[in-house]
């Protein structure tokens, strides 16, 4: 088990990559907060993990919101004794393009994905400085690399997700936390599932593996890099996008 005992606090827990995320740290041994908005979603995936074997605490945890935030850490070394990993996967999409893009587009997809990715990281960063140790994951995009029609504001946010993550490397290091973002390309999520099948035919065809990822593919990412097998991996930004971008 790669992640025995470490405490790890998975964001947007609840669906998708999150959930998949959470489920293959409890198997590798982790204690798992699984933190999402969506109670319903929150208490599946607990179930999940705790038919599993595995040792897990839900939260109702809207990361916009810094006061929550800090209490979910605070909550969770109170509980665990320590928070050994991070994984920043909580974010939305808003899509329009930039002419027609309305203001409340715009912002909320800059709070929940950009300040809510910051709130996360510093209340962590605190406690993680007084350990001496901790890993930070950050859930980039291919789109922040790269951009994407009709959408500015998530293009935007994902770019920032990557300056934040070297930027932090640079300023945690010396305390023995690591800072890394992942970046996926196309992924089959319960978002996705619910395209045209020509739209997903059309994606399957930029990857020259010609598939979509599976949210397990983007958590066994975060697994590597959440554990020792990763550590001296820092500041970097891992894609996983079946070579959609070559």
């Amino acid at each position: 088990m790669r992640l025995k005992d470490r405490v790890a606090i998975v964001t947007g827990a609840g669906r998708g990559i999150g959930e998949a995320t959470a489920i293959k740290f409890a198997r590798e041994g982790a204690k798992v907060i699984v933190a999402d908005v969506n109670r319903e979603d929150v208490d599946r995936t607990v179930s999940v993990i705790t038919e599993g074997g595995g040792e897990v605490v839900g939260m109702i945890v809207d990361v916009t919101d810094l006061g929550q935030v800090e209490k979910m850490v605070s909550d969770t070394a109170e509980h665990f004794g320590s928070v050994d990993i991070v994984v920043n996967n909580a974010g939305i999409t808003a899509d329009a393009q930039l002419i027609k893009m309305e203001e409340a587009q715009w912002d909320r997809v800059i709070d929940v994905n950009l300040k809510g990715v910051f709130n996360v990281a510093q209340a962590a960063a605190k406690q993680m400085k007084e350990q001496q140790s901790g890993v930070i994951l950050n859930a980039s995009s291919v789109v922040g690399l790269y951009g994407n029609f009709g959408q500015t504001n998530y293009a935007a946010t994902k770019w920032g997700v990557i300056g934040m993550t070297k930027t932090w490397a640079k300023e945690l290091g010396r305390f023995g936390i690591r800072v890394n973002a992942v970046a996926p390309g196309f992924i089959m999520t319960p978002m996705v599932e619910k395209m045209p099948e020509k739209v997903l035919e059309m994606m399957k065809g930029k990857s020259p593996l010609g598939v979509l990822g599976q949210p397990e593919d983007i958590a066994n990412a975060y697994t590597f890099l959440a554990s020792d097998e990763a550590r001296y991996i820092t500041g970097t930004v891992l894609s996983v996008d079946g070579g959609v971008v070559l």
